[in-house]
Protein backbone atom coordinates (compact mmCIF):
# COMPACT_ATOMS: atom_id res chain seq x y z
CA UNK A 1 0.00 0.00 0.00
CA UNK A 2 2.67 2.35 1.35
CA UNK A 3 4.42 1.60 -2.66
CA UNK A 4 1.02 2.51 -4.09
CA UNK A 5 0.98 5.68 -2.84
CA UNK A 6 4.41 7.49 -3.67
CA UNK A 7 3.31 6.23 -7.00
CA UNK A 8 -0.18 7.63 -6.93
CA UNK A 9 1.70 11.56 -5.15
CA UNK A 10 4.96 10.97 -7.41
CA UNK A 11 1.65 11.09 -10.38
CA UNK A 12 -0.28 13.90 -9.22
CA UNK A 13 2.67 16.10 -8.58
CA UNK A 14 3.90 15.54 -11.98
CA UNK A 15 0.61 16.30 -13.42
CA UNK A 16 0.22 19.32 -11.10
CA UNK A 17 3.70 20.35 -13.05
CA UNK A 18 2.87 19.40 -16.53
CA UNK A 19 6.21 16.59 -15.88
CA UNK A 20 5.06 13.61 -17.29
CA UNK A 21 8.00 11.76 -19.06
CA UNK A 22 7.27 9.18 -21.95
CA UNK A 23 10.92 8.54 -23.15
CA UNK A 24 12.50 6.12 -20.71
CA UNK A 25 15.98 7.66 -21.62
CA UNK A 26 15.12 10.54 -19.29
CA UNK A 27 15.34 8.14 -16.42
CA UNK A 28 18.25 6.89 -17.18
CA UNK A 29 19.90 10.13 -17.98
CA UNK A 30 18.38 11.52 -14.68
CA UNK A 31 20.01 8.42 -12.64
CA UNK A 32 23.40 9.23 -13.65
CA UNK A 33 22.49 12.53 -11.92
CA UNK A 34 22.00 11.30 -8.95
CA UNK A 35 24.45 12.38 -6.08
CA UNK A 36 26.92 9.91 -4.83
CA UNK A 37 25.62 6.83 -7.49
CA UNK A 38 28.17 6.11 -10.27
CA UNK A 39 28.61 3.00 -12.61
CA UNK A 40 28.48 0.04 -10.11
CA UNK A 41 25.61 2.10 -7.29
CA UNK A 42 23.48 2.72 -10.33
CA UNK A 43 24.03 -0.74 -11.67
CA UNK A 44 22.75 -2.16 -8.94
CA UNK A 45 19.74 0.44 -8.10
CA UNK A 46 18.96 -1.02 -11.38
CA UNK A 47 19.15 -4.59 -10.68
CA UNK A 48 17.11 -4.61 -7.60
CA UNK A 49 14.64 -2.12 -8.88
CA UNK A 50 14.09 -3.20 -12.49
CA UNK A 51 14.64 0.61 -14.20
CA UNK A 52 15.56 3.42 -13.63
CA UNK A 53 11.88 4.63 -13.83
CA UNK A 54 11.13 2.44 -10.86
CA UNK A 55 14.01 3.94 -8.72
CA UNK A 56 12.20 7.32 -9.33
CA UNK A 57 8.66 6.33 -9.13
CA UNK A 58 8.74 4.59 -6.24
CA UNK A 59 11.66 5.80 -3.86
CA UNK A 60 10.61 3.89 -1.40
CA UNK A 61 12.34 0.95 -3.11
CA UNK A 62 15.37 2.20 -2.81
CA UNK A 63 15.66 1.99 1.28
CA UNK A 64 15.77 -1.69 0.57
CA UNK A 65 18.21 -1.67 -1.92
CA UNK A 66 21.82 -2.88 -0.29
CA UNK A 67 24.00 0.22 0.31
CA UNK A 68 21.23 2.82 0.29
CA UNK A 69 19.90 3.96 3.40
CA UNK A 70 16.31 5.06 4.25
CA UNK A 71 17.65 8.73 4.51
CA UNK A 72 19.18 8.59 1.38
CA UNK A 73 16.16 7.37 -0.16
CA UNK A 74 14.03 10.22 1.60
CA UNK A 75 16.49 12.38 -0.33
CA UNK A 76 15.74 11.81 -3.72
CA UNK A 77 11.68 11.63 -3.16
CA UNK A 78 11.88 15.43 -4.93
CA UNK A 79 13.04 13.94 -8.31
CA UNK A 80 11.61 16.70 -10.35
CA UNK A 81 14.95 18.59 -10.40
CA UNK A 82 17.02 15.84 -11.75
CA UNK A 83 14.14 14.63 -14.21
CA UNK A 84 13.62 18.26 -15.85
CA UNK A 85 17.63 18.27 -16.01
CA UNK A 86 17.35 15.19 -17.60
CA UNK A 87 14.55 16.12 -19.89
CA UNK A 88 16.82 19.21 -20.70
CA UNK A 89 20.21 17.30 -22.12
CA UNK A 90 18.08 14.68 -23.63
CA UNK A 91 16.32 17.26 -26.30
CA UNK A 92 19.65 19.75 -26.68
CA UNK A 93 21.77 16.34 -27.39
CA UNK A 94 19.30 15.51 -29.96
CA UNK A 95 19.67 18.90 -31.86
CA UNK A 96 23.61 18.15 -31.65
CA UNK A 97 23.26 14.27 -33.10
CA UNK A 98 24.26 12.76 -30.10
CA UNK A 99 23.21 9.33 -29.26
CA UNK A 100 22.68 8.45 -25.63
CA UNK A 101 22.83 4.25 -25.40
CA UNK A 102 21.47 2.62 -22.33
CA UNK A 103 23.09 -0.66 -20.76
CA UNK A 104 20.22 -2.81 -22.00
CA UNK A 105 20.22 -1.17 -25.42
CA UNK A 106 20.66 -3.93 -28.36
CA UNK A 107 23.66 -1.11 -29.77
CA UNK A 108 24.58 -1.11 -26.08
CA UNK A 109 28.73 -2.44 -26.37
CA UNK A 110 28.15 -5.97 -25.53
CA UNK A 111 32.14 -6.42 -24.66
CA UNK A 112 31.76 -3.41 -21.72
CA UNK A 113 28.04 -4.47 -20.41
CA UNK A 114 29.97 -7.38 -19.22
CA UNK A 115 32.46 -5.67 -16.89
CA UNK A 116 31.09 -4.78 -13.60
CA UNK A 117 31.37 -0.99 -13.51
CA UNK A 118 30.39 -0.30 -17.08
CA UNK A 119 28.49 2.86 -17.44
CA UNK A 120 25.17 2.38 -17.74
CA UNK A 121 24.62 5.76 -20.21
CA UNK A 122 27.33 6.17 -23.39
CA UNK A 123 26.61 9.27 -25.62
CA UNK A 124 27.44 8.40 -29.55
CA UNK A 125 28.62 10.78 -32.00
CA UNK A 126 29.25 8.92 -35.30
CA UNK A 127 28.48 6.23 -37.42
CA UNK A 128 30.61 3.49 -35.51
CA UNK A 129 29.37 0.20 -34.97
CA UNK A 130 29.49 -0.71 -31.11
CA UNK A 131 29.50 -3.95 -31.28
CA UNK A 132 31.79 -4.84 -34.43
CA UNK A 133 33.48 -8.60 -35.10
CA UNK A 134 36.92 -7.29 -34.20
CA UNK A 135 38.12 -4.72 -32.16
CA UNK A 136 41.97 -3.87 -30.48
CA UNK A 137 42.83 -0.65 -28.80
CA UNK A 138 46.10 0.74 -29.56
CA UNK A 139 47.30 2.91 -26.67
CA UNK A 140 50.78 4.57 -25.69
CA UNK A 141 52.80 7.49 -24.50
CA UNK A 142 51.61 11.14 -25.28
CA UNK A 143 55.25 11.80 -25.86
CA UNK A 144 55.57 9.60 -29.05
CA UNK A 145 58.87 8.90 -30.69
CA UNK A 146 59.39 8.47 -34.64
CA UNK A 147 59.50 4.51 -34.00
CA UNK A 148 56.89 4.45 -32.02
CA UNK A 149 54.05 6.57 -34.59
CA UNK A 150 55.94 4.33 -37.62
CA UNK A 151 55.19 0.97 -35.50
CA UNK A 152 51.72 2.12 -34.90
CA UNK A 153 51.26 3.05 -38.37
CA UNK A 154 52.79 -0.23 -39.40
CA UNK A 155 50.54 -2.20 -37.22
CA UNK A 156 47.46 -0.47 -38.31
CA UNK A 157 48.52 -1.34 -41.91
CA UNK A 158 48.64 -4.89 -41.49
CA UNK A 159 45.20 -5.22 -39.52
CA UNK A 160 43.52 -3.42 -42.36
CA UNK A 161 42.51 -6.87 -44.76
CA UNK A 162 40.98 -8.25 -41.25
CA UNK A 163 38.68 -5.09 -40.81
CA UNK A 164 39.33 -4.57 -37.40
CA UNK A 165 37.98 -1.40 -35.58
CA UNK A 166 40.58 0.89 -33.73
CA UNK A 167 39.60 2.00 -30.52
CA UNK A 168 41.42 4.64 -28.18
CA UNK A 169 41.47 7.64 -26.44
CA UNK A 170 42.31 10.70 -28.60
CA UNK A 171 45.27 11.97 -26.92
CA UNK A 172 48.41 13.04 -28.19
CA UNK A 173 51.25 10.76 -29.48
CA UNK A 174 50.56 7.44 -29.92
CA UNK A 175 46.07 7.46 -29.56
CA UNK A 176 46.08 9.90 -32.18
CA UNK A 177 48.27 8.40 -34.62
CA UNK A 178 46.20 5.13 -34.29
CA UNK A 179 43.19 7.19 -35.12
CA UNK A 180 44.74 8.86 -38.08
CA UNK A 181 46.30 5.80 -39.50
CA UNK A 182 42.62 4.29 -39.77
CA UNK A 183 41.00 7.10 -41.09
CA UNK A 184 43.38 7.12 -43.61
CA UNK A 185 42.90 3.02 -44.68
CA UNK A 186 39.44 3.72 -44.24
CA UNK A 187 38.76 1.35 -41.45
CA UNK A 188 36.47 2.12 -38.89
CA UNK A 189 37.76 3.77 -35.55
CA UNK A 190 36.14 4.62 -32.23
CA UNK A 191 37.65 7.68 -29.70
CA UNK A 192 36.87 6.76 -26.12
CA UNK A 193 36.62 10.27 -24.48
CA UNK A 194 37.76 12.02 -21.09
CA UNK A 195 35.52 14.92 -21.70
CA UNK A 196 31.56 15.51 -22.65
CA UNK A 197 30.53 16.69 -26.20
CA UNK A 198 30.87 20.16 -25.38
CA UNK A 199 34.71 20.41 -25.28
CA UNK A 200 36.75 18.04 -27.72
CA UNK A 201 39.84 17.49 -25.88
CA UNK A 202 42.62 18.21 -27.06
CA UNK A 203 40.94 20.99 -29.35
CA UNK A 204 44.12 20.58 -31.42
CA UNK A 205 42.57 17.06 -32.86
CA UNK A 206 38.97 18.28 -33.31
CA UNK A 207 39.80 18.01 -37.54
CA UNK A 208 40.67 14.44 -36.99
CA UNK A 209 37.64 13.95 -34.51
CA UNK A 210 35.53 15.11 -37.26
CA UNK A 211 37.38 12.79 -39.62
CA UNK A 212 36.13 9.66 -37.71
CA UNK A 213 32.77 10.22 -37.78
CA UNK A 214 32.46 9.72 -41.32
CA UNK A 215 33.83 5.59 -40.68
CA UNK A 216 33.61 5.79 -36.85
CA UNK A 217 33.08 7.65 -34.49
CA UNK A 218 33.20 9.12 -30.51
CA UNK A 219 32.12 7.94 -27.20
CA UNK A 220 32.14 9.18 -24.08
CA UNK A 221 30.05 8.57 -20.40
CA UNK A 222 30.61 12.01 -19.36
CA UNK A 223 27.42 15.20 -20.06
CA UNK A 224 27.90 17.36 -22.66
CA UNK A 225 29.25 20.25 -20.47
CA UNK A 226 31.39 17.96 -18.44
CA UNK A 227 35.06 19.40 -19.00
CA UNK A 228 38.75 17.29 -19.03
CA UNK A 229 39.12 16.60 -15.09
CA UNK A 230 42.04 14.75 -14.20
CA UNK A 231 39.89 11.86 -12.86
CA UNK A 232 38.12 11.56 -16.11
CA UNK A 233 40.77 10.04 -17.90
CA UNK A 234 41.20 6.43 -15.69
CA UNK A 235 37.35 6.16 -15.81
CA UNK A 236 37.86 6.62 -19.88
CA UNK A 237 40.29 3.98 -19.75
CA UNK A 238 38.00 1.38 -18.66
CA UNK A 239 35.94 2.24 -21.34
CA UNK A 240 38.61 1.25 -23.57
CA UNK A 241 39.76 -1.87 -22.84
CA UNK A 242 36.29 -2.88 -21.93
CA UNK A 243 35.21 -2.29 -25.42
CA UNK A 244 38.34 -4.28 -26.57
CA UNK A 245 38.70 -7.95 -27.75
CA UNK A 246 43.08 -7.06 -27.04
CA UNK A 247 44.99 -4.14 -26.09
CA UNK A 248 48.57 -3.05 -28.06
CA UNK A 249 50.23 -1.26 -26.02
CA UNK A 250 53.18 0.82 -28.24
CA UNK A 251 55.23 2.95 -25.86
CA UNK A 252 54.81 4.12 -22.36
CA UNK A 253 56.38 4.58 -18.95
CA UNK A 254 56.45 2.21 -16.32
CA UNK A 255 53.58 4.40 -15.10
CA UNK A 256 50.96 6.22 -16.65
CA UNK A 257 47.60 5.98 -18.33
CA UNK A 258 48.53 3.17 -21.01
CA UNK A 259 49.43 0.76 -18.41
CA UNK A 260 46.27 1.70 -16.13
CA UNK A 261 44.46 0.31 -19.69
CA UNK A 262 46.24 -2.62 -20.07
CA UNK A 263 46.08 -3.87 -16.42
CA UNK A 264 42.16 -3.02 -16.68
CA UNK A 265 42.36 -5.25 -19.70
CA UNK A 266 44.04 -7.89 -17.54
CA UNK A 267 41.01 -8.15 -15.03
CA UNK A 268 38.93 -7.98 -17.90
CA UNK A 269 40.09 -11.32 -19.24
CA UNK A 270 41.04 -9.28 -22.74
CA UNK A 271 44.53 -10.14 -23.98
CA UNK A 272 47.29 -7.41 -23.67
CA UNK A 273 50.38 -6.73 -26.43
CA UNK A 274 52.94 -4.96 -26.49
CA UNK A 275 55.74 -3.22 -28.64
CA UNK A 276 59.80 -3.99 -27.19
CA UNK A 277 61.92 -1.16 -27.11
CA UNK A 278 65.53 -1.00 -25.24
CA UNK A 279 65.84 -1.23 -22.26
CA UNK A 280 68.28 1.93 -21.90
CA UNK A 281 64.39 4.21 -22.99
CA UNK A 282 62.06 5.70 -20.52
CA UNK A 283 59.49 5.49 -22.60
CA UNK A 284 60.00 1.50 -23.48
CA UNK A 285 59.78 1.18 -19.30
CA UNK A 286 56.43 0.08 -19.59
CA UNK A 287 55.99 -2.21 -22.71
CA UNK A 288 59.16 -4.18 -21.54
CA UNK A 289 57.83 -4.32 -18.38
CA UNK A 290 54.67 -6.31 -19.16
CA UNK A 291 56.48 -8.59 -21.51
CA UNK A 292 59.03 -9.43 -18.31
CA UNK A 293 56.20 -10.01 -16.21
CA UNK A 294 54.05 -12.07 -18.98
CA UNK A 295 51.42 -10.11 -19.01
CA UNK A 296 51.80 -9.45 -22.29
CA UNK A 297 52.40 -10.66 -25.56
CA UNK A 298 55.60 -9.46 -27.41
CA UNK A 299 54.34 -7.89 -30.61
CA UNK A 300 57.05 -6.70 -33.50
CA UNK A 301 54.14 -6.90 -36.44
CA UNK A 302 50.64 -6.80 -37.07
CA UNK A 303 50.57 -11.06 -38.11
CA UNK A 304 51.92 -11.36 -34.12
CA UNK A 305 48.73 -9.59 -33.33
CA UNK A 306 46.04 -11.62 -35.65
CA UNK A 307 47.78 -15.18 -35.11
CA UNK A 308 47.13 -14.74 -31.37
CA UNK A 309 43.81 -13.45 -31.46
CA UNK A 310 42.89 -16.04 -34.60
CA UNK A 311 41.92 -13.81 -36.41
CA UNK A 312 43.71 -15.74 -39.57
CA UNK A 313 41.20 -18.62 -39.14
CA UNK A 314 39.54 -19.32 -42.42
CA UNK A 315 36.26 -21.22 -42.92
CA UNK A 316 36.51 -24.68 -44.39
CA UNK A 317 33.67 -26.10 -46.62
CA UNK A 318 33.15 -28.93 -44.22
CA UNK A 319 32.18 -26.16 -41.63
CA UNK A 320 28.72 -25.72 -43.82
CA UNK A 321 27.97 -29.59 -43.24
CA UNK A 322 28.63 -29.86 -39.89
CA UNK A 323 26.24 -26.79 -39.36
CA UNK A 324 23.74 -28.63 -41.26
CA UNK A 325 23.84 -31.71 -39.01
CA UNK A 326 23.52 -29.78 -36.09
CA UNK A 327 20.22 -29.98 -34.12
CA UNK A 328 18.44 -28.33 -31.10
CA UNK A 329 20.43 -26.20 -28.69
CA UNK A 330 23.92 -27.01 -30.51
CA UNK A 331 23.01 -25.36 -33.50
CA UNK A 332 21.03 -22.38 -31.31
CA UNK A 333 24.98 -21.69 -29.73
CA UNK A 334 26.63 -22.03 -33.51
CA UNK A 335 23.88 -19.26 -35.00
CA UNK A 336 24.75 -17.18 -31.46
CA UNK A 337 28.79 -17.74 -32.06
CA UNK A 338 28.21 -16.84 -35.87
CA UNK A 339 30.18 -13.99 -37.74
CA UNK A 340 31.50 -13.41 -34.34
CA UNK A 341 35.01 -13.46 -32.82
CA UNK A 342 35.87 -14.95 -29.44
CA UNK A 343 32.65 -15.17 -26.90
CA UNK A 344 33.31 -15.37 -23.29
CA UNK A 345 30.95 -18.79 -21.96
CA UNK A 346 28.86 -16.71 -19.51
CA UNK A 347 27.86 -13.84 -22.41
CA UNK A 348 26.97 -16.85 -24.87
CA UNK A 349 24.53 -18.97 -21.87
CA UNK A 350 22.36 -15.04 -21.54
CA UNK A 351 22.06 -14.73 -24.35
CA UNK A 352 20.90 -18.83 -25.10
CA UNK A 353 19.37 -18.33 -21.71
CA UNK A 354 21.01 -21.65 -20.11
CA UNK A 355 22.83 -21.56 -17.48
CA UNK A 356 26.93 -21.38 -17.42
CA UNK A 357 27.01 -25.30 -16.52
CA UNK A 358 24.79 -25.80 -19.62
CA UNK A 359 26.45 -23.59 -21.96
CA UNK A 360 30.05 -25.29 -20.94
CA UNK A 361 28.70 -28.84 -21.74
CA UNK A 362 27.22 -27.56 -25.28
CA UNK A 363 30.66 -26.16 -25.98
CA UNK A 364 32.76 -29.21 -25.25
CA UNK A 365 30.38 -31.35 -27.52
CA UNK A 366 30.59 -28.38 -30.05
CA UNK A 367 35.11 -28.61 -29.53
CA UNK A 368 35.27 -32.42 -29.66
CA UNK A 369 32.94 -32.09 -33.20
CA UNK A 370 35.77 -29.50 -34.45
CA UNK A 371 32.95 -26.82 -34.67
CA UNK A 372 34.32 -24.46 -31.92
CA UNK A 373 37.88 -23.97 -30.36
CA UNK A 374 38.51 -22.46 -26.59
CA UNK A 375 41.23 -19.82 -26.78
CA UNK A 376 42.27 -17.83 -23.87
CA UNK A 377 40.41 -16.24 -21.34
CA UNK A 378 37.45 -18.49 -20.98
CA UNK A 379 36.47 -17.82 -24.69
CA UNK A 380 35.53 -19.82 -27.52
CA UNK A 381 34.91 -19.05 -31.14
CA UNK A 382 34.03 -21.18 -34.15
CA UNK A 383 36.92 -22.69 -36.51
Amino acid sequence: MHQILDTCQLTERRQAKNLIMEDPMIYNIALTKLPGVGAKRARTLISYCGSAQVVFETPSMVAEVPGFSKGYARGIKDTDTYLKVAEKELNFLEKKGIKPVFLSDEDYPRRLRNIPDSPIVLYKKGTADLNPARTIAIVGTRNATDYGRLVTEQIIDGLAAYNVTIISGLAYGIDVTAHRRAVELGLPTIGVMGTGFGQIYPSYHKGVANQMLEKGGLLTEFSYEKGPEREHFPMRNRIISGMSDAVLVVESAAKGGSMITAELALGYDRDVFAVPGRVTDSFAAGCNQLIRHHKAFMVRDAQDVVRNMNWDVQKKSRQASLFAALEGKERDVVMIMKGREASYTDELAIEAKMTSGEMASYLLILELKGIVKSVPGNKYLLT
